[in-house]
């Protein structure tokens, strides 16, 4: 249900975002090509692409949908330069819509309806516990104000632009020899030794004088303000209150649980005990270790005293392997098939898992069982509820957005009018927030926004979570000022001392660096440093045994002469510093099928986004638009 109430809040946004399609993501990349002329009169359409028209209509009902987001965001009225750079922008998408949608019919690609309702069925937003529901299809539609008809045609196009896409998509490819040379590139492994120059031995020398304590402080004054903060009154929608004001009738509820039935039946499930051998780097001797562990096993060996000796599962491990009741679902796909087939008693093996190999015995089998309408009543009961509720949700939501648009509403009459809770808020402090409202990033932006806090208008809605949504007016407002000198003095001097130590660690690291390139022995180097090292060893480009600042810089680095080594120093974001020893480079010692393939995949995915990038470039480039600047009066 919850889920249900975020995509209510959601769906205009995230409809948006499918009618408009792919395009938009690559928008910033295509500048603004094309004959375009705007010397036009106001006309009957918005643009016309290559001949053809673009309705008014269409760009101003998704500008509608773009104007109410921002709206949301900025917490009211958007200023006249933003709201025309943003109406420029919904109608240069409904352009390259319009180029991308004619020219995949030009290349004859065509989706059927079978395609488009699978496709549809899909859609996170129009599903209930997983499942399709053509009521939530038509509830999340409504919320955004549109049609079934309107929103297949969007998305039969948008499914006919990806087949351009994978189209180009699949005609990419990397050569044997370029896949060998980024595997190697990737796979690389350098051999390293590193000590850490700690800051805080430094810092503690650094003398501070009143003069630098003054100088840090009018250097680094916007590090040492006080909080802003507002004071607010607000008004909040829940739907836990609406969900109360609800009446639901004993017919609803029988209409419901015959509509429903396959949810209120619980799945079958089955007791078990598992021994686990992980499979690790060596396959062959894992699958021979359960053979001889279900041998032994078969022959009347103990079951629990296997499983403690054996399986590597330490949670079932300590309990003999016992994994109680369980439904299928719980488990992996292999290991189901398994458990599911077996009769009771059966001891089988052993099943390879994405987890190793198992040996399973089938202790209990609880078959399927149905609840009856009395013993779901009351649960379906409150699931109406919940569904009614979410449904006023929506309607009030917008009645609130309605009356915020209407000339003299107060917080006072927007909450009597709509039957909103009021409450107030002391301290409402800028990244941190304020009880009872939290610290939504969202609200923080409107409440500290102008519309808000100069031309003391209402800001929201805005949610909160998934099933509250809260307007607020400020009261007044606290601006950020400078703390006292004496009341920031020691974190002042501790911070000078840190960069001063920073500075000490960094110059002793490149003392020491100096003295491994003239041949000092890196044991030797560390002593004199008073500092320990562990062995040089080999490491990848994403071993997290190695701080990220120096694998960056390792991998950088030119590679070390034989005999030789690349000495480095790196500063860390503690403040320490490390000394670094590049000392030999090999070949990952065991490249997996697995990996080449990955890598294909991520060079073939970089390459057709880009021929996707200029593919639309191209078509915008050439194409003949003229757009109507009167198309959103």
């Amino acid at each position: 249900m919850l889920q249900r109430i975020r995509d209510s809040l959601q769906a205009q946004k995230w409809l948006a975002i499918v009618i408009l399609g792919a395009l938009a993501l690559v928008f910033a990349a295509w500048g603004a090509y094309g004959i375009v002329d705007l010397g036009i009169g106001a006309g009957n359409y918005a643009a016309k692409v290559n001949g053809k028209k673009v309705s008014i209509k269409d760009a101003q009902e998704a500008w509608q949908q773009q104007q109410m987001q921002w709206q949301q965001r900025m917490g009211g009225e958007l200023p006249e330069e933003l709201k025309t750079r943003l109406q420029d922008q919904v109608l240069e998408s409904m352009v390259r819509d319009e180029l991308i949608g004619a020219r995949s019919q030009d290349l004859g690609y065509r989706v059927s309806d079978q395609q488009l309702h699978d496709q549809i069925r899909n859609i996170p937003a129009f599903q209930l516990d997983g499942k399709y529901s053509p009521e939530q299809a038509k509830y999340a539609l409504d919320r955004a104000g549109m049609s079934l008809t309107a929103f297949e045609s969007g998305m039969r196009r948008e499914m006919q632009r990806g087949q351009i896409e994978n189209g180009l998509r699949v005609s990419d490819f990397v050569t044997p020899g370029e896949l060998k040379r980024l595997q190697e590139l990737e796979g690389e492994q350098r051999e390293v030794r590193f000590a850490t120059v700690a800051v805080d031995k430094y810092a503690a020398e650094a003398k501070v004088d009143d003069a630098a304590v003054d100088a840090y402080y009018k250097k680094n004054q916007a590090q040492f303000m006080t909080a802003e903060y507002a004071e607010l009154a607000y008004a909040e929608l829940r739907l836990e209150q609406l969900a109360s004001q609800v009446t639901v009738s004993d017919a609803e509820v029988k209409d419901y649980y015959d509509k429903n039935k396959d949810r209120f039946v619980q799945p079958e499930k089955r007791h078990s005990h598992h021994i686990l051998i992980e499979s690790g780097t060596d396959d062959a001797a894992a699958l021979k270790k359960a053979q001889d562990v279900l041998a032994q096993a078969r022959a009347g060996k103990d079951f629990g005293e296997l499983a403690k000796q054996y399986s590597a599962d330490t949670g079932s491990a300590a309990k003999g392997g016992d994994l109680d009741w369980a439904e299928r679902s719980y488990f992996d796909p292999a290991f189901a098939d398994a458990l599911f087939s077996m009769s009771v008693n059966e001891i089988r093996g052993p099943v390879k898992s994405k987890f190793g190999y198992h040996i399973i015995r089938l202790d209990e089998i609880q078959a399927p069982k149905g609840r009856s309408f009395d013993e779901a009543r009351a649960e379906i009961d409150a699931q109406i509820r919940k569904d009614k509720a979410a449904d006023n949700f929506g309607d009030v939501q917008e009645q609130i957005q309605q009356k915020l648009e209407q000339p003299g509403t107060t917080l006072e009459t927007l909450a009597k009018d709509l039957g909103l809770q009021t409450g107030t808020v002391a301290r409402f402090e800028r990244g941190t927030g304020g009880a009872p409202l939290g610290d939504s990033p969202d609200l923080e932006q409107v409440v500290f926004s102008n519309t808000v806090l100069d031309e003391k208008r209402i800001g929201g809605p805005v949610a909160l979570g998934e099933d509250r949504l809260v307007v607020v007016k400020a009261m007044s407002h606290k601006r950020p000022e400078p703390k006292p000198l004496a009341t920031v003095r020691d974190e002042i001097v501790a911070a000078i001392r840190k960069e001063e130590g920073a500075k000490a660690a960094g110059a002793a690291a490149e003392a020491a660096r100096g003295r491994l390139n003239v041949g000092t022995a890196f044991d030797t180097v560390a002593k004199e440093l008073g500092v320990t090292a562990e062995p040089a060893h080999y490491v990848g480009r994403e071993d997290p045994s190695v701080p990220a600042a120096i694998r960056d810089r390792v991998f950088k680095s030119p590679k070390p002469a034989a005999g030789k080594s690349v000495n480095l120093t790196v500063p860390l974001e503690n403040g320490n510093a490390a000394i670094v020893a590049i000392t030999g480079v090999r070949p990952e010692p065991n490249p997996s099928a697995e990996g080449m393939e990955r890598v294909k995949q991520q060079v073939i995915s970089r390459h057709a986004a880009g021929d996707a990038v200029a593919y639309m470039d191209e078509l915008r480039r050439t194409a003949t638009v003229s757009k109507n600047p009167k198309a959103f009066e």
